[in-house]
């Protein structure tokens, strides 16, 4: 069994996050297997998978920023904001030669910075215990209500005029629960034109970045592990302890670090003398307690 840490995966097209969940289960020989943030069957990219107890870590990841590259198109609208769904009545070629560089320029700064988003309607959101697509699919009408996120960048890189539509390469960084669909959604209705998702690439998640992860058909859980300490250092400060203090925390005590500064409130990696990790601690003045602990047996030496 492949043991403790994460797995960056770099999804294909086609297959749906819970499948590739399913995929390493088979491979590493273990059922704890979660991950870190749902891609949507057309995406591709960075999905961060958590073995046995690095799925601890899952909860603090998803809620890290995060980078993608996609296309919008411009001329229609669809039922799913995206290329899967059904497109809706289409712009003219007149209206979409109206459509000027400026004009999208401003579209794409309106929808930067903090921003009230309606996800879309065929989204992982549960309602009512139900997941929002679940619905949908079901013949239901969806109507989600609009929340804060922010996008931090929202770049143009590219855009193409073609018969019928103007599509835009973008770059986007945004916060945990921004829906890039809706970005293209929003910006093409802001337009006048319709606008939908044809391409989607996620190639960051907080410290994590696509161009270290794995291709699933070829995949090697155990080489291409990240040994649990390793990821929760790349996550979180430091601390490493003395043998007692690790004793201390493997045992619900908490510890006392005497030279400790600085303001307390967010996680600390606590890691053993011998490399290990022992858990996410969190820190009021000089006394720290566990937040998370890490089973020890389950631990794997970092690289």
């Amino acid at each position: 069994m492949t043991g403790s840490g994460l797995i960056l995966i770099d999804k294909p097209a086609g297959l749906t996050s819970h499948d590739v969940v399913a995929r390493v289960r088979r491979a590493a020989g273990t059922r704890k297997v979660g991950h870190a943030g749902t891609l949507d069957p057309m995406a591709t990219g960075l999905l961060i998978v958590g073995l046995n107890s690095s799925t601890r870590l899952l909860t603090y990841i998803v809620g890290a920023d995060k980078e993608y590259f996609a296309t919008i198109r411009l001329g229609a609208a669809s039922t799913t904001d995206d290329a899967e769904g059904e497109l809706l009545e289409p712009a003219g070629q007149e209206a979409l030669d109206a459509v000027a560089a400026d004009a999208i320029a401003a579209g794409i700064a309106e929808l930067t910075g903090e921003i009230d988003q309606v996800p879309s309607s065929v989204s992982a959101i549960k309602v009512d215990g139900k997941r929002a697509y679940a619905r949908v699919r079901a013949g239901e009408q969806v109507e989600l209500k609009a929340r804060a996120v922010t996008v931090a960048e929202f770049e143009l890189l590219d855009t193409r005029r073609e018969a019928g539509a103007i599509d835009l390469d973008v770059r986007v960084v945004c916060s945990s629960g921004t829906y890039i669909r809706s970005l293209a959604r929003d910006l093409g209705a802001g337009l006048g034109v319709g606008g939908h998702l044809i391409a989607l690439r996620r190639s960051r998640v907080g410290a994590f970045h696509v161009r270290d992860a794995h291709d699933l058909a070829t995949l090697d859980p155990a080489a291409a592990l990240v040994p649990a300490v390793d990821a929760a250092t790349r996550l979180f400060e430091r601390l490493d302890l003395t043998e007692q203090q690790a004793i201390d925390l493997t045992h619900g005590r908490r510890i006392h670090v005497a030279d400790r500064e600085g303001p307390g409130g967010e996680p600390v990696a606590a890691v053993a003398p011998n490399g290990a990790l022992v858990g996410l601690v969190e820190f009021r003045g000089k006394e720290a307690r566990t937040l998370v602990n890490f089973p020890t047996d389950e631990a794997v030496s970092p690289a």
